[in-house]
């Protein structure tokens, strides 16, 4: 079986780490490398997660690349601590440690884009799982960029409005407007977006996260490790937005994403439509529109709607199988 071949932009958190280990367990997927943007936390402590993912998965031969440190406007955001202020629950010892730099590639994470797209033209598909701002550079360094992209799957944006970080925008987006803006505009490859509602209208059962991080293998023991003291981890209802407009339960944000990108069966139904992302305002800031109206002549994109979520299930418990 000929393998996809992938790349993933992450601002390593809790539900990236989840991604990146379900990618990694998907043998028909190749990860050229992971490239690292702020976000979930800074920059630093997002090449350290990637790191340390890849090193209990015992998959540190792909290559990490260090990115963007802020959005590319304005003064840089105050970090969530959602999933800690380290991204990773604020469990995990030698933070402060310097070995880790020597791991890291030389290679800026957007030079890495570009070079490994063209090495592999009309092959790659790239799944971004943070601020967009790594990819906005990317198009602005080499407009052709987006057109060698075999597919680009983003986890980000509204498709009804609703937000986690303003009232009306979903993080990703809201940490950099301009890039969302400017990637949704200029990538006119295959693209399509697990929005931060439809995630949530998908969410799974706290039962069933409980049984994904017992199996007994260093995966999910790392998993069970880095939730265990996380607040977006607890039980209690009405603690989140999700929880508010969604009901409790466990939502691995950005699997969605990558799942979607392992396996297109998953997702079975999508809105095809163009989109925009809103720069102005104050309320609706970093706001993703679906236009059904045929007004934008825009590009359309895929926007998720339902999935299989018995497959996805699946992918997940296999995710946490490994080494």
């Amino acid at each position: 079986m000929t393998q996809k071949l992938m790349i993933i932009d992450t601002d390593c958190g809790i539900d990236d780490a989840q991604a990146i280990m379900l990618a990694l367990a998907s043998s028909n997927v190749k990860i050229l490398g992971i490239t690292c943007c702020f976000g979930n936390s800074d920059v630093d402590n997002v090449c350290q997660n990637v790191l340390r993912v890849l090193s209990v998965c015992q998959r540190t031969e792909i290559p990490v690349f260090r990115g963007a440190a802020s959005s590319l406007v304005g003064a840089p955001k105050p970090f969530k601590d959602h999933f800690g202020t380290d991204g990773l629950g604020d469990v995990l010892q030698d933070r402060d440690s310097e070995t880790w730099k020597s791991q890291m590639q030389k290679e800026h994470a957007v030079n890495s884009l570009i070079r490994l797209v063209n090495e592999h033209p009309g092959q790659v598909s790239l799944v971004a799982l943070g601020p967009l701002t790594n990819l906005a550079l990317a198009v602005r360094v080499d407009p052709s960029f987006p057109q060698k992209l075999k597919d680009f799957y983003i986890m980000g944006g509204n498709m009804e409005g609703k937000g986690n970080m303003m009232p009306c925008a979903e993080f990703n987006f809201c940490m950099d407007p301009e890039s969302a803006y400017i990637v949704l505009e200029e990538y006119v490859c295959p693209t399509h977006i697990a929005t931060w509602e439809f995630t949530c209208r998908n969410k799974l059962s706290w039962e069933f996260f409980d049984e994904l991080i017992s199996q007994d293998t260093a995966a999910a023991h790392f998993m069970k490790v880095i939730t265990s003291k996380c607040w977006a981890f607890s039980r209690e209802s009405e603690r989140t937005v999700k929880d508010i407009l969604f009901g409790s339960g466990f939502v691995p944000y950005d699997s969605f994403a990558v799942a979607a990108c392992v396996d297109d069966s998953l997702i079975t139904e999508s809105i095809k439509c163009g989109v925009r992302v809103e720069i102005q305002g104050e309320l609706g800031r970093g706001m993703m529109a679906l236009d059904f109206t045929g007004k934008m002549k825009n590009h359309q994109v895929f926007v998720m709607k339902t999935c299989n979520l018995d497959k996805f299930k699946s992918m997940l418990m296999g995710s946490l199988q490994q080494p």
